[in-house]
């Protein structure tokens, strides 16, 4: 790690707690749009939610599908499934979880400690696969965006991670070579294998343990200050 000169961070899961604020998020508007009626609870709606979005998701980074589906087709098929069948319910949903959503502040614990720690020394940088325009909303309400250099969002750059073009427009973007590049996430394809395979370091953020690891894994984000 002695060369390392630039950090890069993914956003939802990593800093930004994707799991709390998407479930607050998805608990009020079950309630607000009277789905308590039709559906037994709200533990069966979130699981159902929650598979259906991660298929539909790994069919966005493939480009089997676009932004628009994925962000109404994850209610409406989960409502399909759920045999609730008001018509257009499930894009009035979505928008409504767009709008919402991104407002929420809940950080991944320990973020902003990381965060400022690794700000004396290191120059930060984000690079995530999410929407450019809930993505900065989400930096912004949180209060983590000024700890950013630059945040790359893959939207706006063309290709998603794990696709090299993205790893190597970060470098230029840093003026970095990739050797002094490290990057830190909690989803094991795009994230870590993406960044090895362009030659940077990485941290894999994560309590799900993975047979033969490429890189090393924490399970905090202050462990992070026993590598650095």
């Amino acid at each position: 790690m002695k060369e390392i000169r630039n950090i890069f961070f993914d956003l939802d899961r990593t800093l930004w707690d994707f799991e709390k604020n998407s479930k607050e998020t998805l608990q009020e508007l079950f309630t607000e749009f009277g789905l308590n009626n039709h559906i037994e609870s709200f533990s069966i709606f979130h699981k159902k939610y929650i598979d259906i979005n991660k298929n539909l998701w790994q069919l966005y980074r493939k480009n089997k599908i676009t932004k628009e589906e994925l962000r109404y087709k994850r209610f409406e098929e989960t409502l399909k499934k759920l045999k609730v069948s008001q018509f257009n319910l499930g894009k009035d949903f979505g928008e409504e979880y767009i709008k919402r959503s991104p407002q929420k502040i809940n950080l991944v614990e320990g973020s902003k400690e990381i965060l400022e720690h690794l700000s004396i020394n290191y120059t930060l940088h984000i690079i995530t696969n999410g929407f450019k325009e809930v993505q900065y909303i989400k930096l912004n309400n949180s209060g983590i965006s000024t700890y950013f250099q630059n945040i790359i969002i893959s939207e706006e750059v063309g290709y998603n991670k794990p696709h090299i073009k993205i790893f190597r427009h970060a470098e230029t973007l840093a003026k970095a070579s990739a050797n002094e590049c490290l990057m830190i996430g909690d989803d094991y394809e795009p994230d870590i294998k993406g960044a090895l395979n362009a030659g940077w370091k990485a941290i894999f953020f994560s309590n799900k343990k993975i047979d033969n690891p490429l890189s090393t894994q924490i399970s905090q984000l202050k462990e992070i200050k026993k590598l650095l």
